[in-house]
């Protein structure tokens, strides 16, 4: 898959590495690639079938168990029996659109809201990330009056034809916007500068770029943990100044609550709350409805007016009753099962897992975390050269003792470990001793 470029090629399936697929496997496969081509790539040098899942837990048609240490969109566990059971009762009952009057929908609505700062107090449903990241670009036009955004380097927002012009992890066979404009994420391990400080820098440089060419700024849109850069968390408050350059300059700051959003971080429901933030309009997605399709743009009642003024909004499947309904239950599960705070407790012992390991092998140069969200870097010993290849390794021997992560980063050279808020040291412990064994006999092997 050659023609597969940036981040879809990350620990992408190569249908000409000779791998010995069983024939069932193989066979799949071949099925799949007559009928999607080879634009839809799979996992892992040996790609794995999934029959059934529940918890933090995937079976195979084997039925082999694999722990799930990298899919945030079962946010609250594949298949929570109480989010199920919304599901099931409301597709029983009914399932229509936002037309009509609904009482789960406009709950919901209030539910979500009040989740958010008072300012953010208007909403649209959608049904992905990639629509919601659209409607923010419109929402951001029509307010500001401009046209021009910035994102950061290696940043993935979204499939659509709009959102992918803001999306560089696509790779150079598809283009950034002549509008757009990119920034280096807060390398808090490779820059020697305060983050912060060269954050808001590198924003007011590229809006100065933008004036020079006649290009009227909308927005800096970021996720705010930047997942696809390679996770970059810390210190917590580095946005500070970068909102501040964003608002003098009479952009908005659109936070990309995709990925961290939900409790992930451990540290609040958003991520954007661990920087003394407020953002002008969120966008939230995969995690919201637990594998559901909806996702939602939050704004101030300003920006919202902006947008009325000149357009109105009806999206056919979102906020539908039954997603509705599935994301009503979510909140729930987060809540009554205490997520948020497992995600604090589990993360912490996760992440002083992962340093340990990092202390005892040289290939890792550093781990990064937040909450139930973690990257382990891999480097050329004593340098901070990207190390893929031992990345890229490790996913597939894990692969192999059925625990499954991926890689995220510019350089495919880092681990995500993203996995349910259900999580528990006791997976933890099976994540960080069998990535310890997979380097011990990398070690061995070379002595």
């Amino acid at each position: 898959m050659t023609h597969v470029d940036g981040m879809l090629a990350l620990n992408a399936f190569d249908p000409q590495s000779g791998s010995a697929t069983p024939p069932a496997t193989h066979a799949l496969i071949e099925r799949r690639r007559n009928t999607f081509g080879d634009g839809v790539p799979l996992f892992y040098r040996d790609p794995v079938h999934f029959v059934s899942a529940s918890g933090v837990w995937l079976r195979d048609q084997d039925g082999f168990e694999y722990l799930d240490a990298y899919n945030n969109v079962p946010s609250v566990g594949h298949c929570h029996p109480h989010v199920v059971a919304a599901v099931s009762q409301q597709v029983a009952t009914l399932n229509t659109h936002t037309r009509y009057l609904s009482n789960v929908v406009t709950s919901y609505a209030e539910r979500l809201l009040d989740r958010f700062p008072r300012a953010l107090s208007k909403l649209l449903f959608t049904s992905s990330g990639t629509e919601s990241v659209d409607l923010a670009m419109r929402l951001a036009r029509l307010y500001t009056g401009g046209a021009g955004f910035i994102v950061t380097r290696f940043a993935y927002h979204g499939h659509s034809t709009a959102v992918a012009e803001i999306t560089p992890a696509f790779g150079p066979g598809v283009p950034v916007g002549i509008n757009v404009r990119l920034v280096d994420a807060p390398d808090g391990y490779r820059q020697n500068s305060p983050v912060g400080l060269k954050f808001a820098q590198d924003v007011a440089a590229a809006i100065a770029d933008m004036e020079r060419h006649g290009i009227k700024f909308a927005g800096l849109i970021l996720d705010t943990v930047c997942s696809s850069d390679g996770l970059f968390v810390d210190p917590q408050g580095f946005l500070k100044h970068a909102v501040s350059t964003v608002k003098a300059a009479g952009g908005v700051f659109i936070a990309d609550e995709v990925q961290p959003g939900f409790g992930r971080t451990g540290e609040g429901m958003w991520g954007f709350e661990r920087h003394g933030v407020v953002p002008d309009i969120v966008v939230m997605g995969k995690p919201m409805g637990n594998g559901m399709p909806i996702a939602a743009t939050v704004t101030t009642a300003d920006i919202m007016q902006a947008f009325t003024d000149r357009s109105g909004y009806f999206n056919t499947f979102g906020g539908n009753t039954v997603c509705c309904a599935a994301a009503s239950a979510v909140l729930d599960v987060i809540e009554s099962e205490g997520l948020i705070e497992n995600a604090k407790a589990t993360g912490a012992y996760l992440k002083r897992g992962l340093e340990q390991l990092k202390s005892v092998h040289p290939s890792i140069g550093d781990v990064r975390a937040i909450g139930l969200y973690a990257a382990v870097e891999f480097i050329q010993p004593e340098t901070t050269k990207a190390n893929t290849e031992i990345a890229l390794h490790v996913v597939n021997e894990l692969r192999k003792k059925r625990i499954l992560i991926s890689t995220c980063g510019p350089k495919g050279n880092i681990l995500k470990i993203r996995p349910p808020l259900q999580f528990s040291s006791e997976h933890c412990d099976m994540l960080t001793t069998a990535i310890d064994d997979v380097l011990q006999g990398m070690l061995n092997r070379s002595a």
